[in-house]
């Protein structure tokens, strides 16, 4: 919303120092820092206020080592995330970018879940204390594991219907003469599209947008794998139905990074840490696929505005 506010300044009125918002980089950093505030200076003030609510978190009795050493943390204490992750990224994104729209929909939809989670569990401790029995964690007690996996097989439909077929998601294939770009099996000129001219290294080259059924992966030919070539033994004309496998495969993605997350938390928050490094390695990667002259010198696929989604990973990290 400062993106707006502060672009709006700078064309209008011309005002000083506005015109740096027009800078993903300065951005990015305020989202960092925006990020750190709010997790330190009110997520403190967000604990105590689940503490004095007696809002902690209850222990099943494993027989691990250690395991004692989480009672009492706040249950809610991911919404402390939540805004640290949302505020940063709606106040200094593109909020017109459809990676930004997806990403803070995945945030609010998956919090979503969490907090109904929380709150169930919640609710059936206090049953619990009402009766004056002592409550012991059930799995049954939150939200049930079915009704959760809808949840999040309901997201990744939409995110994968999105990617493919939105005509906001391109990537960018070099015209080798005004007539012929570098396409791949099964990808096509995406619409109202127009020549963008560039200089690399010092030569002039020219650009063309196009969905791609294809994702950057190491130790593939050009670093790329088209999924077309998962139904290339059906026979001619099966990449038609590649749609259908880049579907599932991104409801897989989702669903399993999702519960591997509340795996990996453990019980000592371990899941804090680790998404931390990865998030950071997701930033880099962001970075650079989002800008067409590191993309080039790295050889990887540019994709254009993903560079806005680097706000969104710096208030995560």
């Amino acid at each position: 919303m400062l993106y707006y506010l502060f672009n709006w300044l700078n064309k209008e009125f011309h005002v000083p120092g506005a015109g740096l918002f027009q800078f993903l980089t300065f951005r990015i950093a305020m989202s960092v820092i925006l990020s750190l505030v709010i997790a330190t200076v009110y997520g403190k003030r967000i604990i105590l206020f689940l503490k004095k609510k007696q809002i902690g978190e209850s222990v099943r009795d494993l027989g691990l080592e250690g395991e004692a050493q989480k009672k009492g943390t706040p249950t809610m204490g991911g919404i402390i995330i939540l805004l640290s992750i949302l505020i940063p990224t709606l106040l200094f994104a593109n909020l017109d970018k459809v990676y930004i729209r997806l990403m803070v929909l995945c945030t609010v939809w998956l919090g979503i879940i969490g907090f109904l989670d929380d709150l169930f569990k919640i609710r059936a401790r206090k049953a619990a204390q009402e009766k004056g029995v002592t409550y012991k964690k059930k799995d049954s007690d939150g939200l049930a594991g079915v009704t959760k996996i809808i949840g999040q097989i309901g997201l990744s439909f939409i995110i994968g219907v999105t990617l493919y077929f939105s005509n906001a998601v391109t990537v960018e294939r070099e015209l080798i003469t005004t007539q012929h770009a570098q396409l791949q099996k099964g990808e096509r000129l995406a619409k109202d599209t127009n020549i963008v001219y560039r200089k690399l290294n010092g030569i002039d080259k020219k650009f063309i947008k196009v969905k791609t059924q294809s994702t950057t992966i190491p130790f593939f030919k050009n670093h790329e794998f088209n999924y077309s070539r998962l139904l290339s033994w059906i026979g001619p004309g099966a990449e038609k139905f590649t749609w259908i496998v880049y579907i599932i495969i991104v409801m897989f993605i989702v669903t399993a990074v999702s519960n591997g997350a509340n795996l990996t938390d453990g019980l000592d928050g371990l899941a804090a840490g680790v998404s931390a490094i990865i998030g950071a390695g997701i930033g880099v990667f962001v970075y650079v696929s989002g800008n067409y002259i590191f993309s080039d010198y790295f050889d990887v696929m540019y994709i254009p505005n993903l560079g806005e989604l680097s706000i969104f990973v710096g208030a995560f990290v």
